[in-house]
């Protein structure tokens, strides 16, 4: 059985063994992992970063088509980050309000946050690996106006895939990358939630 782990960091390996298996069954595979990446809250390990770089390296290669990968992709994300944004517009009261868990005082606080800085969490999460997927479910639950999350969804969605896909597009290639591809995968891993680092070592530093 492939690990999430292994998958991520060999998904170049992975991925050329799909395509030859599936051919152009890969285009829906790859839209349903980051459908799902983006859509659920319970899926945020499957690789989104690294699977849409490594398919813009094959597309370089002639193998898939960017354009198309590109709009698959843009659609997979922005309608992951709908069906979010529903699913906790729709159910998220009422995990605040049986849970002993979630305080009502968590869901006030998630509306004021996205009544000041919503239009930047949507975009500037999507770079964010397990943010981007809790992002548009709190948004939900936050009540946020659905035109204006929707603009910044799509917006977000589109900057993210095209960075990665096109980024693996010109990138992928290269032979520095093409042969460390493995280390390359990690280093988008670290650079990815390397905001989070710094701002969860920000605020334990303020509260000293």
């Amino acid at each position: 059985m492939i690990s999430i782990i292994d998958f991520t960091l060999h998904i170049d390996k992975y991925l050329g063994d799909i395509i030859q298996s599936f051919s152009i069954g890969v285009y829906g595979l790859v839209f349903l992992i980051i459908f799902l990446e983006t859509g659920l809250v319970i899926t945020p390990f499957l690789p989104g970063d690294s699977l849409i770089f490594a398919a813009g390296a094959f597309a370089a290669k002639g193998v898939l088509n960017v354009i198309l990968l590109f709009v698959i992709l843009s659609l997979a994300a922005i309608i992951g980050d709908t069906v979010n944004y529903w699913i906790g517009n729709i159910f998220g009261e009422r995990v605040f309000e049986r849970s002993k868990l979630f305080k009502k005082e968590y869901l006030d606080k998630t509306k004021n946050f996205y009544e000041k800085y919503g239009n930047k969490a949507i975009v500037i999460g999507r770079f964010i690996p397990i943010i981007r997927t809790f992002v548009p479910f709190i948004a939900g639950i936050g009540k946020m106006r659905y035109s204006q999350f929707l603009l910044y969804n799509v917006l977000g969605g589109i900057l993210w895939v095209g960075l990665f896909l096109f980024g693996g597009y010109f990138l992928g290639e290269v032979p520095l990358v093409r042969d460390n591809f493995s280390i390359f995968i990690i280093l988008i891993i670290i650079v990815s939630v390397l905001p989070v680092l710094v701002k969860i070592i920000s605020s334990l530093l303020k509260q000293r």
